[in-house]
Order: structure tokens, then sequence, then C-alpha cells
């Protein structure tokens, strides 16, 4: 398995396809947003020229109204890569989403089922009462009489993470620290390189200014018009995504593309100082500069030959 992940704006998606092409390898996507149909510009997704030139996979897989959970990519990924281990061609595991090339990697199953919600709506209702009510850390003290091992990794304020705790408490009767240890990730059936993407801050930084450009350019707000047409609205997760979310006011006619553009660009760059941050935590990534590819791809010849010999 060659993992190629990064912050965003990295390149990983060009080098991937380079690499692919150089040892007839096939993309499995590790991207969070590029699950969804429809959205293209906004997910920077490889376009349809770039995906003929390799096979790809795991891309436009549900609708931007469907709940898509770490687990079931795990789930579907993994059969990918087998499917194309089976065809014999190497797997290049690409994407910024660090929970899902964790799980892909390492193994996770759904904790306590698949999602309910009707369940998690409740919930997030008992939370937005109970905040309206003066007492925001209700749900949290919940949580922390049932199960302090999960209380004490999860912020009060992360209604998220909160919601999807006490979920897994009601549908299973467990503490959810108890379920995750069970069912957790330990399962690592890979041999992996491990490619971390990074550039200096100040490069990085210009390159995403000059992407969040181009997506206005190719037309991000009429991505989302055509999603409001299609029938998606705000209040779905994916479209309160960076991108996406600044352009629902322009949209709606309240603000302008000129204001939108440097709220997306200072978004989109705290975003890859948070994906830098999480990638520092894996011990076995290699950080490699994206304009050095003649030596990646040397690393990744050799990591091959040595697996399954010269031919490759």
């Amino acid at each position: 398995m060659i993992v190629i992940t990064g912050p965003t704006a990295t390149g990983k998606s060009a080098l991937a396809i380079q690499l692919a092409e150089r040892c007839a390898g096939e993309i499995v996507n590790a991207d969070s947003m590029q699950v969804y149909r429809y959205l293209d510009i906004g997910t920077a997704k490889p376009s349809l020229a770039e995906r003929a030139r390799v096979p790809h996979h795991m891309f436009d897989v549900v609708t931007p109204d469907v709940e898509y959970s770490a687990g079931r990519y795990c789930s579907e990924a993994r059969a990918a890569a087998a499917a194309i281990h089976d065809g014999g061609a190497p797997v290049l595991l690409v994407g910024g989403t660090g929970l899902y090339i964790r799980a892909f990697l390492q193994g996770l199953v759904e904790e306590g089922g698949a999602a309910n919600p009707e369940l998690r709506t409740r919930l997030e209702a008992e939370h937005a009462q109970a905040a309206g009510e003066g007492d925001p850390t209700r749900l949290h003290r919940r949580l922390e009489k049932a199960d302090p091992e999960s209380a004490s990794r999860i912020h009060p304020n992360d209604v998220r993470r909160l919601v999807r705790a006490l979920e897994i408490l009601e549908r299973t009767g467990e503490p959810p620290s108890q379920v995750r240890s069970r069912q957790g990730f330990d399962d690592a059936p890979y041999r992996v390189l491990h490619l971390a993407l990074d550039l200096p801050v100040a490069q990085l930084d210009a390159r995403i200014d000059e992407r969040c450009r181009r997506m206005l350019d190719r037309g991000l707000l009429q991505e989302v018009r055509d999603l409001v047409a299609r029938g998606y609205g705000p209040q779905l997760r994916p479209l309160q995504a960076i991108g996406y979310r600044h352009m629902w006011p322009v949209v709606e006619g309240s603000d302008t593309l000129a204001n939108a553009l440097p709220e997306m660009q200072r978004d989109t760059r705290r975003f890859a100082r948070r994906q830098r941050t999480w990638l520092r935590s894996v011990p076995d990534a290699r950080w490699v500069d994206p304009r050095d590819e003649a030596k990646i791809a040397a690393d990744v010849a050799a990591f091959l030959e040595a697996l399954l010999g010269p031919s490759r």
C-alpha cells in the first residue's frame, strides 16, 4: 500500500497519477469530501480526464444528503483495494483525511451499528435546548457520569463527537470507550509506504490562495447554485465544508465573492495547519517535498521491488 497524503494543495492528486502511471497502479480516494457526487470544484476532485489516465476508485460514491461514515469508508475502500490487489496492481491510497487513512490501514468498524438519524437529531435538539437554557455542558455531564474516559477526551463544546458518544451509549447500553476498545483500530493487514507531502508554510499558503482563486474562476459559485437546483441545502454536513459554506451567503445575496474569497483562503490555510499537526502524530509517515518527483518515484520503485521483485 502506497499512501500519498499531506496538507491540502500540496499536489497529492497530480503526483499520485504520475506514480500510478509509472507502476501500473490504481488510486483509491482517501478524501472524505470527494466521496460525494456533484461536489467537484470545491473538493479539488481530479477531473474526468485525469481519472481516465489511471483507474480511480471511491469517488462519487454517495449524494450529499447521505450520511457517510469512516466505518463505511473502511469497508468499501478495503473491498476496492482487495479487488485491485487481486488483479495484480499496486494500490495508491490518496487523500488528506487522516481518519479515513487510519481507518483503512488499521481497521475500523461502525461503533454501535449503523447511524441512527432520529436518535442523533433528538440528542442535538437536547443540546440546543440545554444551551438555550444557559446550560451548554448538560450533555457532557451526562456522558461524564456514564463514561468518564470518553468524556475526558471530548471537549464540552465539541457537539458532534459528544452527540456521537451518547448515541453509542444509548444504542448499545455500553460506555463508548468500551465499544471502541473492543472494536477499534487493531487490524493492520497492509505493508505500507506512507508518504506525507509538505512544503514550507509561505509556499503552501501561496498555493492555497491561488487554488481558492482558481476554484472561483472555474465556477464554484455556479456549482453551489446547481446543488440548490438539485434540492441540496446548507443544512447538509458536506455543504458546510470549506468553500461551500463560503458560497452560501453569496448565493443568498447577502455577501459578495470579493468578501468570500479571503475568508475561504484563510480557513483553508488553517485547515492545512490542522492536517499537518495530525500527520506529525503518524509515526511511520515519511515527509517528502512534492517537487522532488524523481526521489519520490525512486522510493516507490524501491518499495515495490523489495516486495514484488524487479518486474515492477
